[in-house]
């Protein structure tokens, strides 16, 4: 319980801080931005290599990424389609609005969590590489299509996800997990440093939009934000428990800690894409926005049932 309290205290006074430059003029909103691209191209690679290198890929290759694969299918599935055909949004806002409902915040928030609640940080492992190896490059292909207006070739689809810079220091990190090299201190020193810039960038750019762009809740769609929200916070969880009860006959820790990441909020870095691609943005933030205050009582009463 202490660990939620910590996560969420975390993020919360970053956040502020970038909330209060902006109400002081010390940064603009231009700066959102710079800070976002240089999240994305910079900090968001280093930080990813860092984690995945280190990571136990066998061992995060489990049960629990079976539950947590099909939790994401499922609420991304349901909210593309309400996306494409009830709120009639192009393919890019609709890519957004399945990564809202599903790209749960799996590294700031869900690596201390997992920590103090679960005890065991290699129970998001499974969560990130599902999402940087699989999810995002997916999202990526049809976020750059849809920027690029261009039709599809075989090439363009296969290549896209490699030239970009989360997707390939996933796939590297990865690749040094399996090999069991050991990166050198004058290499992975530097990546660490550049690394530290992720979180905090992301949540300062995040704070900067609280308080000059849009209010929350100004999106003008409420509905959509409430929707995808309810689809993170209640289906997401639900859905993960179910499969990991009943279809893989887990239990106990195993359970909760499937149940507790599906219950995370909608990762920080979902908004840091929207403003690059500059789709569904006032949607997304207010989607980032509601799940990670509402998933503070969702997750606690997730620990009281399960722990």
């Amino acid at each position: 319980m202490i660990g939620v309290l910590e996560g969420f205290g975390v993020i919360t006074v970053v956040i502020a801080v970038g909330f209060l430059l902006a109400h002081v003029g010390v940064l603009t909103l231009e700066y959102q931005e710079l800070l976002s691209r240089l999240v994305f191209f910079v900090g968001s690679p280093a930080l990813l290599f860092s984690v995945l290198a280190d990571t136990d890929v066998a061992g995060a290759l489990s049960q629990a990424l079976v539950a947590n694969a099909a939790s994401v299918a499922v609420v991304a599935a349901i909210a593309i389609s309400l996306a494409r055909w009830r709120w009639r949004r192009g393919w890019g806002d609709a890519t957004m609005a399945g990564l809202g409902a599903g790209y749960v915040n799996a590294g700031n928030l869900g690596l201390p969590i997992a920590l103090y609640v679960i005890g065991d940080v290699s129970a998001v492992a499974g969560a990130l590489l599902l999402q940087l190896l699989v999810l995002a490059p997916l999202a990526f292909v049809v976020l750059d299509q849809a920027a690029s207006g261009e039709r599809p070739t075989l090439w363009r689809v296969v290549s896209r996800p490699f030239r970009n810079p989360v997707t390939v220091a996933a796939v590297i990190g990865v690749v040094v997990a399996l090999s069991g090299v050991s990166v050198p201190r004058w290499v992975a020193d530097p990546i660490d440093l550049l690394a530290g810039l992720a979180i905090p960038g992301m949540l300062i750019a995040f704070g900067l939009s609280l308080r000059l762009g849009p209010k929350p809740g100004a999106s003008g769609a409420s509905g959509q934000v409430a929707t995808i929200s309810a689809l993170k916070l209640l289906a997401q969880p639900l859905v993960a428990y179910l499969v990991g009860r009943f279809a893989l006959g887990l239990d106990g820790e195993a359970l909760l800690a499937v149940v507790v990441v599906a219950g995370l909020p909608t990762a920080q870095n979902v908004f840091v894409t929207a403003v690059r691609y500059d789709r569904a943005v006032p949607v997304i933030r207010d989607v980032v926005f509601a799940t990670t205050v509402l998933s503070f009582g969702t997750i606690l009463a997730i620990a009281a049932l399960l722990a």
